[in-house]
């Protein structure tokens, strides 16, 4: 049963001018799906929508690497100058400007039973009230015995870094549903996104898991099953039925990346300085990345995805006229106008996949360019290139990730 327009706009937490007024979802065919449509004129610049995921989870391995981030909403956790340090691998690195930092580590709470962290009590309250009493583990968080550690383990040993999904964003959609008042209500919500053919089910498996995927994916699905078996969702557990769950997720789950160091560069970019000052800061920053990229290379953010129900409504466009970021250090996505868009038009977002933008990676990407050349950023030299080779309104599937 599909998600009914209440059900999708309850999700929206905020809209510039209101999601309701400002966008609609519309059938756009039956290759494409949905997609998501002007209903008033936006001007380049505006936020179209900030959305909230129905579910969301940090990547397992970057977990384990010591991203700390809420394990609810994803906030980064560490100070911005613990996260250079460890970033720069220099435990003596020092920030200017410590008071830029927007971390509140009294703010910060855990599980009294499996301590993992929140950034608040607000966010522990969320995760306990949707999915958390269901997957908390207790005094058993380390233990390799328990279900759900066996499910993590054999995820982490079939998909290696980069990420692009994680086994867990699964497991909070069977556990919502498990603690629902009304389990119906959410899944009518998780079936709004897109659903493929078993044909293309099963290559978006293969693409996440490699050549021994359908091996790997029935161990996934026995220890899915042993550790989160719901009568209500039992078609989840079926061969078919997890192969389709899992497709889903790589179908529509969107990146999430978020950095406290991002957070303080923002900060410093917006303070008021003389320029022999502002000169000096700068270069720091700079220096400061160069000597990420030195030691950590890509891997600068807390990283995870999430199911967003009107971003996946966006269908991919190389030349896009919307794109998503993560400004707030959150899983709060925002979608923002990269050009004027009249009513009817329909909202397209780059078709490559980006689980950081507005992130450190975005930031440092961004002063790298324009150290290369002032006026020019390599975002834009790509949009140019592919403008002169692309037909008018090209347009690719309704994937939400490249997987």
């Amino acid at each position: 049963m599909a998600a009914s327009m209440c059900d999708v706009f309850s999700f929206c937490v905020g809209v510039a001018g209101g999601a309701r007024g400002s966008v609609e979802v519309r059938f756009v065919s039956s290759a494409k799906g949905k997609g998501l449509f002007a209903t008033q004129p936006i001007r380049k610049g505006e936020t179209i929508f900030i959305e909230r995921p129905l579910v969301a989870s940090q990547f397992l391995w970057n977990a384990l690497y010591r991203y700390r981030a809420c394990d609810h909403c994803l906030r980064a956790l560490e100070k911005a100058e613990e996260n250079a340090q460890r970033l720069t691998g220099k435990p003596g690195q020092v920030l200017p400007h410590p008071e830029l930092c927007s971390v509140r580590k009294d703010l910060h709470q855990n599980c009294p039973h499996c301590q993992v962290m929140y950034c608040s009590a607000e966010c522990r309250r969320a995760a306990a009230e949707q999915y958390h009493q269901t997957l908390c583990p207790g005094p058993s968080q380390d233990d390799p015995r328990h279900p759900l550690n066996k499910l993590q383990e054999a995820w982490r040993s079939v998909h290696y870094p980069p990420e692009t999904a994680s086994i867990m964003l699964m497991a909070r959609m069977v556990a919502t549903v498990k603690q629902a008042k009304d389990k119906d209500h959410w899944v009518r919500l998780f079936s709004h996104f897109c659903s493929k053919t078993a044909n293309e089910e099963e290559e978006i498996v293969h693409k996440l898991l490699g050549d021994k995927f359908k091996g790997q994916l029935e161990l996934l699905r026995r220890l899915f099953t042993e550790a989160l078996y719901e009568e209500t969702l039992s078609q989840w557990f079926t061969p078919d039925g997890f192969r389709s769950l899992f497709a889903l997720v790589g179908t529509n789950g969107q990146g999430i990346g978020t950095s406290s160091l991002s957070q303080w560069v923002h900060a410093c970019d917006a303070l008021e300085l003389k320029p022999q000052d502002r000169e000096q800061l700068d270069t720091f920053i700079d220096q400061l990345y160069k000597d990420i990229e030195a030691a950590t290379g890509e891997f600068l953010n807390c990283e995870g995805s999430g199911l967003f129900v009107l971003q996946s409504c966006c269908n991919h466009s190389c030349v896009p006229n919307a794109e998503t970021s993560f400004p707030e250090n959150n899983f709060l996505l925002h979608v923002t106008a990269l050009e004027d868009i009249k009513p009817g038009e329909q909202k397209y977002v780059s078709a490559t996949w980006t689980a950081v933008s507005g992130s450190a990676a975005d930031t440092a990407d961004t002063r790298f360019s324009e150290a290369d050349d002032p006026n020019v950023t390599s975002e834009e030299e790509e949009e140019e290139e592919e403008e002169e080779g692309e037909p008018e309104d090209a347009e690719l599937g309704d994937e939400m990730t490249d997987v």
